[in-house]
């Protein structure tokens, strides 16, 4: 399959997660940045807000630590000859291989897509609604090759147990080497992809939607009060 076909697919089907946090109400790291609205207001502190911020993203992890075990140990990852954690591996490698500012920036970009995908579900009256609204966003992220600071959770750990738990029978199944995903660890994961995917996903998400459109709805009631007072 071409490697665009092949991208667009797949975000497309991974649009899927979003959908299911907007219809059914979950909480998502990604999004939450968007209560710096509700700081800017002045309807919540910033204990409040930090505090949520800290409790959504550790569960956030624990759920995607928790779906890795569940995956790892149900051995989906040796499906297709090895082919399907030959993916997981080649694209958690590629993910830790980002330099510092481009994962932020990255990180910046993805969540731009994520937010604006929520802000525009809330314009949905049905279900239909919001999916159409989610997936488009969501599949351009993916298809681009931004980072997702949630998805990441699951992506390199996971690949992190294949590559120190698979035997030689997948290794060959697949046409891969073991030596050559030695970059794979969990201090690669959290200083070279976590950390700087999550500040951006914050910049991309909280403030460059959550405050600028903020700023936009908050001051516009009082510009067109000025202008009906000129034209007055």
């Amino acid at each position: 399959m071409p490697w665009g076909l092949a991208r667009v697919i797949g975000g497309l089907v991974f649009s899927t997660g979003l959908a299911l946090v907007v219809l059914t109400g979950a909480e998502l790291f990604t999004s939450s940045t968007l209560t710096l609205t509700a700081r800017a207001s002045g309807r919540i502190t910033w204990t409040q807000l930090l505090v949520n911020w800290v409790v959504v993203y550790l569960a956030n992890f624990l759920g995607a630590l928790t779906i890795v075990a569940l995956v790892f140990l149900g051995g989906t990852w040796e499906s297709a000859d090895g082919g399907w954690g030959a993916v997981v591996l080649t694209t958690a490698l590629h993910k830790v291989h980002h330099t510092f500012l481009e994962a932020f920036v990255l990180g910046v970009l993805c969540n731009l897509m994520v937010c604006l995908a929520v802000w525009a579900a809330y314009s949905g009256r049905t279900t239909t609604d919001k999916i159409l609204a989610v997936t488009m966003p969501i599949a351009l992220f993916v298809a681009s090759g931004f980072e997702h600071s949630v998805a990441n959770m699951f992506m390199i750990p996971l690949a992190i147990l294949v590559k120190d738990n698979a035997g030689a029978d997948f290794w060959s199944g697949a046409g891969l080497a073991q030596a050559d995903f030695a970059d794979l660890t969990w201090s690669a994961f959290y200083v070279d992809n976590l950390l700087p995917v999550t500040l951006g996903n914050i910049v991309g998400g909280g403030v460059m939607i959550g405050v600028l459109y903020w700023t936009i709805f908050h001051f516009l009631p009082s510009r067109k009060k000025e202008r009906a007072g000129a034209l007055g």
